[in-house]
């Protein structure tokens, strides 16, 4: 459990730094590093105010819906779902500032995955603490952010062979015939 707890995070992460994407429709591979370069490639869709993501190391489907309130925690193996409440106090509508921005300053230019960008060096709050990340703005894709990085090195979040473009509904939605499970520590609900 503690590893699907991880992947919502690191979800969550993904959308507070991908601003802008939340208005786009596109699909890409989304590849998360940590310390010593290990890292998870993760394939993300996305369509209006609507996310799904594809985690194939941990084996998980997750699928956020803002117009319904919800996420889908879904187990491809298991044929199984779990159902959570969307907290929309934890999604960062589309906007250029980061969560917590303090500042923002242009350091470059570069090109990330075949993409042209601007880069910026990013200051913001995380509770207490000041943190310092890059981020680099695609020119190409109307400044999507295709890139974030922690100064120090300590984790980036980058996405890959990006395709815009309309995304199938039923991508965000759970799959027919897969049964709903409670949440571990929760009680089920009784059926009416």
């Amino acid at each position: 459990m503690k590893k699907r707890l991880f992947v919502l995070a690191a979800m969550m992460i993904a959308l507070i730094f991908a601003g802008t994407a939340l208005a786009m429709e596109f699909s890409a591979d989304m590849v998360n590093k940590g310390k010593g370069g290990k890292g998870m490639t993760s394939k993300v869709y996305m369509k209006d105010k609507k996310f799904r993501w594809e985690s194939k190391q941990q084996d998980t489907i997750t699928i956020s819906r803002q117009d319904l309130m919800k996420t889908w925690i879904v187990m491809p193996k298991q044929k199984t779902y779990m159902e959570m409440t969307f907290d929309p106090s934890k999604a960062q509508e589309p906007q250029e500032k980061m969560k917590g921005e303090i500042s923002r300053k242009l350091v470059g230019s570069d090109t990330v995955d075949g993409h042209p960008t601007k880069k910026y060096e990013i200051t913001y709050k995380d509770g207490q603490r000041q943190m310092k990340s890059y981020q680099w703005l695609a020119t190409d894709l109307n400044q999507f952010p295709v890139k974030s990085a922690a100064v120090d090195g300590s984790w980036s979040m980058e996405y890959r062979n990006i395709r815009m473009g309309s995304q199938p509904d039923s991508l965000f939605e759970p799959p027919a015939g897969f049964k709903k499970m409670a949440m571990p520590g929760m009680p089920a609900r009784p059926r009416r």
